[in-house]
């Protein structure tokens, strides 16, 4: 039987650390398809540059990754239930309440755990693992 993983984030600029969460979202089952929130979801933290679809390609061409699709415009928990995955990988970082997550899964009769990654340190001292911290030293070097 295959153990299905979700992966979900905005992922706007690809970096060191989104690959890390994903390769350890991967290493929790035998499958991993990734959720790209849509720039309307993204309520915690400024909105996506790039398009969800352009997130969706740049994530999908991952070897780890077996999918991704663009998220639900409105219900976040609908491709969730529509994978009906065995386990939901999250960031470390990652602003969601485990416990509101699986009381969620538990309403909709979705039978699966929820496990978070961990921290990715920088293993250089330039390297930049926060889309946030990439486009602060953008605008400080170019803007």
């Amino acid at each position: 039987m295959t153990r299905t993983v979700v992966a979900q984030g905005t992922f706007d600029i690809l970096h060191p650390g989104h690959v890390h969460y994903l390769e350890e979202a991967a290493a929790m089952g035998d499958e991993l398809l990734v959720i790209v929130a849509r720039k309307s979801n993204v309520d915690h933290k400024e909105k996506p540059i790039c398009p969800a679809a352009q997130r969706r390609d740049v994530v999908a061409a991952l070897e780890v990754v077996g999918d991704a699709i663009v998220g639900h415009e409105e219900d976040i928990f609908a491709p969730i239930e529509e994978i009906d995955p065995d386990v939901i990988a999250l960031g470390h970082d990652q602003h969601h309440d485990d416990d509101a997550i699986e009381a969620e899964l538990e309403r909709r009769g979705i039978d699966c755990t929820v496990e978070r990654a961990s921290a990715r340190d920088p293993e250089r001292e330039d390297e930049v693992l926060s889309t946030r911290l990439i486009i602060d030293r953008i605008l400080e070097r170019r803007g």
